[in-house]
């Protein structure tokens, strides 16, 4: 072993930058960056981008340009460290993933702006996925510049604007990266057992708009056509989806319908989330959500369906598995164990994965609730998960 990347020896180095980390990690923390919010998205890839030019990463921003009618998301901010061992010698490129939106509306961070109690730290996006963010700069930046690691061709960071809602802009960005690496390393957070993640679930969002005929609910109903009537079986059918095939889940997470209770509703609108393990599962529940989009249970309605976004899922592959084992012989020379648990979510790393690079996910720090008002991020993990990615980029720098 190079005695640079000697994982004990990294833990020191990490340690040094805690108070650090977590400053940033705070700064990050009380930015608004929810997913529409383009300009909040941008403030923290400014902060992003200062960080990879103050340390010497090479630095490449791409802007958002949508077709007309769709809404303009923040930019892809993209971190180059090249290292001593060319590809033709044995060097691998490694990529880094980590997303700057959360799910969270503009004001979240003043209302609940950073907090550490208890030892863990809290705060909107604290652990999905600005914790992430904070672990891949320290991690390259401890490896590269404190402990002088370069036997690797290239370590790529890339800080995406969109993944909470299904990467409409950056998929093509990772997907293009996909294929100039040699490994993907996804920096959303531990299981709270600090278990990395070699499986994702592929996710996708549908829109059902239904179109019945309104008429005066009390004097000529039978000439009207019940859209939300429609609606509402549509929604049965979808949600006894669930379990039809194992590992899939079908919700119908969203019903409108109808403008007043004395009129025929002429209108109703459903947003559907479908999960599934398996590429395979994934596209027969998806054809039968089409299927009951289409039918009419209601006789006179119309439906139309439509993708808002779709990821495939990560599946568990030997190449993942061998990225998991590097990672255990790492965390053993560290002193703890990590296993390895498959999610339900899906994100950049089911991109990368379903674009042939083998791709592990999980080496930020260990955290819960994400989502919602108690998000956390045990601050006690940090140091240990930053000196195992350390660790682990070092172990993947070379073939050798």
């Amino acid at each position: 072993m190079d005695p640079r990347a000697d994982p004990a020896s990294l833990v020191p180095l990490v340690r040094g930058r805690y108070q650090s980390a977590v400053a940033t990690l705070e700064q990050l923390v009380n930015q608004d960056s929810g997913s529409w919010s383009r300009e909040g998205v941008n403030r923290v890839a400014d902060l992003c981008e200062a960080r990879f030019r103050a340390t010497g990463w090479a630095v490449e921003r791409l802007a958002h340009e949508p077709p007309p009618g769709e809404a303009r998301l923040g930019d892809v901010v993209i971190g180059r460290r090249t290292g001593a061992l060319p590809v033709a010698a044995g060097g691998r490129r490694l990529l880094l993933m980590a997303h700057m939106d959360t799910v969270f509306d503009d004001g979240a961070a003043a209302a609940r702006p950073f907090r550490v109690e208890g030892g863990r730290a809290h705060g909107p996006g604290v652990t999905d996925d600005k914790a992430g963010i904070v672990t891949g700069f320290d991690a390259v930046e401890v490896l590269c510049d404190e402990a002088g690691f370069d036997a690797f061709a290239e370590i790529t960071m890339v800080c995406t604007p969109d993944e909470e809602v299904g990467s409409p802009f950056s998929r093509a960005v990772l997907t293009r990266l996909a294929g100039e690496h040699d490994a993907g390393i996804g920096l959303e957070a531990a299981r709270t057992d600090g278990s990395l993640v070699t499986a994702r679930k592929g996710i996708s969002a549908f829109a059902i708009d239904v179109v019945g005929k309104a008429v005066h609910a009390g004097v000529r109903p039978e000439r009207g056509v019940n859209a939300a009537l429609e609606a509402a079986r549509k929604a049965v059918a979808l949600q006894e989806l669930n379990g039809r095939w194992q590992g899939v889940t079908c919700n119908v997470g969203v019903i409108r319908a109808g403008t007043r209770p004395n009129v025929v509703a002429e209108h109703a609108h459903l947003e559907v989330d479908l999960r599934a393990v398996t590429t395979a599962a994934f596209d027969v529940a998806a054809a039968a959500v089409e299927e009951i989009a289409a039918t009419s249970f209601v006789p006179g309605t119309s439906a139309t369906l439509r993708a808002v976004h779709r990821h495939l899922p990560m599946e568990r592959t030997e190449a993942i598995g061998a990225l998991l084992a590097e990672a255990q012989r790492v965390a053993a020379a560290l002193g703890f164990e990590v296993g390895e648990q498959a999610t339900g979510g899906a994100g950049d790393a089911n991109t990368t994965a379903t674009a042939g690079l083998p791709t592990i996910d999980g080496f930020a720090p260990i955290g819960g609730d994400a989502h919602g008002p108690r998000e956390w991020l045990d601050l006690g993990s940090v140091v240990p998960r930053t000196a195992l990615l350390a660790g682990f980029l070092a172990r993947l720098g070379s073939n050798g």
